[in-house]
């Protein structure tokens, strides 16, 4: 009896535990339960207040469909997509987004390697500049540029705001892939040399792919960044070649109150975010977890 008790206190302890990890979990998931809920409902109003009518959002709140499924309807995105500014906005938003992406993507990666790798003069102090120009707000630039554009003849155009958010993009997308590749083991590389690899075969056969995840990371951030941007669209662009923000905020003054088609081009601008997150979001989990992998 004496020899089975501690026994039958460890089991019991054990039990008690597991009912606390498992009461634990149960109050953080409902907690976590709780703040996706109230996060994702004004995403989700938003969602059916774009399928309403005009009168229908006028005369009653989008929670109304649960019960009045019939006011459902996809004339405000017909509407929408029929106008020229919009849809030519959208475009735009895209053929400044892509471009800026990529660019920035590209020179970051190659800055990157040489400041992890290449031995040359200055290359401390000229990475310690990259890090300084992280803190400096764009929004001292936005005259000084507008001048400049202005004087290449390029303000107001789609190659200014690509320009623009690809200087901007570039510390801390040079930073993030230096801070990644300097981890990777330097063994690998010696024995790449070895074998009469140079640093361009090296880094588009080694780098790159150990890189993916960190490099699908800063893509989803900077289009998410230049995608919904506002502030550069609109002083550096024109009707033009205004992005769908700016688009969407010039049309307040033409539709006014009409909630159901600024709620249809709102959620529009979400749409492709929402894609190229879901699309990459495998390689962002992995650039999160790869600093915890040994």
């Amino acid at each position: 009896m004496s020899a089975n008790a501690p026994a039958r206190r460890r089991g019991g302890g054990r039990a008690g535990s597991r009912v606390v990890r498992a009461v634990s979990r149960g109050i953080v998931n409902v907690l976590l339960l709780i703040v996706a809920v109230f996060w994702l409902v004004p995403t989700f109003g938003l969602l059916l207040t774009s399928f309403r009518s005009a009168g229908d959002n006028a005369a009653s709140g989008w929670w109304t469909v649960f019960t009045k499924p019939a006011e459902l309807t996809i004339e405000n995105y017909a509407n929408l997509l029929s106008n020229p500014t919009i849809t030519g906005s959208f475009w735009n938003t895209i053929v400044i987004a892509v471009p800026t992406t990529v660019l920035v993507v590209a020179i970051a990666a190659c800055a990157a390697y040489a400041f992890a790798w290449l031995r040359f003069p200055g290359r401390d102090w000229l990475f310690i500049a990259v890090v300084v120009l992280l803190a400096v707000p764009l929004q001292v630039a936005l005259i000084p540029l507008a001048r400049l554009f202005g004087a290449l003849g390029i303000f107001g155009s789609v190659i200014g705001v690509i320009l623009f958010h690809t200087a901007f993009g570039l510390p801390f997308a040079i930073y993030l892939l230096r801070n990644f590749f300097i981890q990777i083991p330097e063994e690998m590389l010696e024995a790449a040399r070895i074998d009469g690899a140079r640093d361009w075969r090296i880094f588009f056969r080694i780098m790159l792919p150990l890189a993916l995840p960190a490099i699908a990371s800063l893509a989803i951030f900077q289009f998410l960044w230049t995608w919904n941007d506002m502030l550069v669209a609109l002083i550096f662009t024109n009707n033009d070649s205004q992005p769908l923000t700016v688009a969407i905020q010039s049309q307040l003054r033409q539709f006014g109150a009409n909630i159901d088609v600024l709620s249809s081009g709102a959620f529009l601008s979400m749409v492709v975010p929402l894609i190229v997150f879901f699309a990459f979001q495998r390689y962002f989990v992995q650039a999160l977890l790869a600093g915890s992998q040994k």
